[in-house]
């Protein structure tokens, strides 16, 4: 199995130009053609928290978003969300609640490609280095605690501005990070804040941060990019 993951802390949809424009984020997952993408600030903050994404352009997109959603009119959790390509079947998915004070979260997808089955996890975690240290211990914890073990893939904006991820420590043993690069901010990116942590199954073939001209300014992060093969 070959596949294309990528995550993308999307800021509401909102550029650098302070323009909210969802039409310029589904360009750049077009233009990424990811086979899995976990998304972050997806919806908004406040009241029945809408979509940045209207749900009528994603169902014209080649993905669909795994069913998680908080409200009626999100598309995620905690504005976070995790979109597939419409071919792979998705067989369960839950949200993963985190120990934090901030509004953060994590959801968790197990999938199928080609009778073969992965599970993914996106998140969005604190400012706090104690909490992410915490929070990332949720999720292994998780993980550890389904039914069936799968080869997976945990990604998203991990708000470590180190270099070697300190919280992302917790991984340890059967985990890889992979060095996509630096991804933030977006117009002159210094830290790697967006991350994809891969359990041993994976082979990494290739991997970066995606750079266009239409990435550099619709959002304040760029979206990190992998291609695995098992």
């Amino acid at each position: 199995m070959r596949i294309t993951v990528a995550s993308y802390n999307i800021h509401k949809a909102v550029g650098l130009d302070r323009r909210r424009d969802p039409d310029r984020i589904l360009a750049i997952l077009r233009e990424i053609d990811a086979d899995v993408i976990a998304l972050q600030e997806c919806d908004r903050r406040f009241g029945e928290r809408p979509s940045v994404l209207p749900k009528a352009a994603l169902d014209e997109s080649p993905w669909r978003a795994a069913p998680l959603a908080m409200q009626p009119q999100s598309l995620g959790w905690h504005g976070n969300a995790i979109l597939v390509r419409r071919e792979i079947g998705i067989t369960d998915c839950a949200a993963v609640p985190l120990p934090t004070l901030e509004p953060r979260g994590a959801v968790c997808a197990d999938l199928e490609i080609e009778g073969k089955s992965l599970r993914v996890v996106g998140m969005h975690l604190d400012i706090s280095g104690l909490r992410r240290h915490h929070q990332v211990r949720s999720v292994l914890s998780h993980l550890h605690l389904r039914e069936h073990r799968s080869p997976a893939v945990v990604m998203g904006d991990m708000n470590d501005w180190s270099r070697h991820g300190r919280a992302l420590r917790e991984f340890g043993h059967g985990w890889q990070m992979v060095g996509v690069g630096h991804s933030f901010p977006a117009r002159r990116p210094v830290a790697p804040l967006d991350r994809i942590v891969v359990s041993d199954d994976w082979h990494v073939a290739a991997c970066g941060v995606h750079r266009s001209a239409l990435a550099a300014h619709a959002s304040d992060h760029l979206p990190v990019w992998a291609t695995l093969t098992l």
